[in-house]
């Protein structure tokens, strides 16, 4: 059996998103190596990647259920247009106040605190709202574009596992090599501002989702 390039996308797409969410400061890696630096040990980077990618695990997929239970309910249609209105709301949300509303959360938090962190910063920056238009092709027939929900529950937990192991596999890498190698004072010298690219992901997503 052959897997066509179409049928294949939007499983790369998961992924892709999900070395981008990694590759976010705001979504773990600088509070896992900061939590490491501040207790002086390796060890502590190691065992914060889980709940960090447990937590934002848990958003996504909180998203993805709502936005499920929506699909059942709506016209396919209405059900993108509504997503691509959301979408693009929450990326204006941003650009006026996303940048004031920042979770602290202390340097001696248990490993449960930092999980709850990591679902409330992926809740808020809209990780699991970018997911819709990559996860409506998986979910949906392309001959009705309805939502059957004993079909799409399994590849729902699917498409949320692939999406979190690849942001995972992006945050150890970054976390590791920033506090074996680089430090980090080099955000301090020069990083990309991906607060901008974030909000241009959520305008993208929600303009595919409208348009006809």
């Amino acid at each position: 059996m052959t897997v066509s390039a179409t049928e294949l996308w939007p499983w790369v797409a998961l992924a892709g998103f999900g070395l981008f969410h990694g590759l976010n400061p705001a979504m773990g890696w600088l509070f896992a190596v900061a939590l490491g630096l501040n207790r002086g040990n390796r060890r502590i980077v190691l065992l914060s990647l889980a709940p960090i990618a447990v937590g934002h695990a848990a958003a996504v997929g909180a998203m993805l259920a709502a936005a499920l239970a929506l699909g059942l309910m709506l016209d396919h249609a209405l059900f993108m247009r509504v997503a691509g209105v959301v979408l693009i709301g929450w990326a204006a949300w941003h650009v006026a106040y996303g940048h004031r509303q920042r979770l602290r959360v202390g340097m001696q938090t248990g490993l449960a605190g930092l999980m709850l962190w990591s679902f409330l910063m992926a809740t808020a920056h809209g990780a699991g709202l970018m997911l819709i238009p990559i996860w409506l092709p998986i979910c949906t027939s392309p001959s009705t574009t309805t939502i059957d929900p004993a079909a799409t529950i399994p590849l729902a937990v699917a498409a949320v596992a692939v999406h979190s192991l690849a942001m995972l596999a992006a945050i150890a890498a970054i976390s590791l090599v920033v506090y074996e190698r680089v430090g980090v004072d080099f955000l301090r010298r020069g990083w990309i501002n991906l607060d901008w690219i974030w909000v241009g992901a959520l305008l993208l997503c929600g303009a595919i989702l409208l348009a006809p």
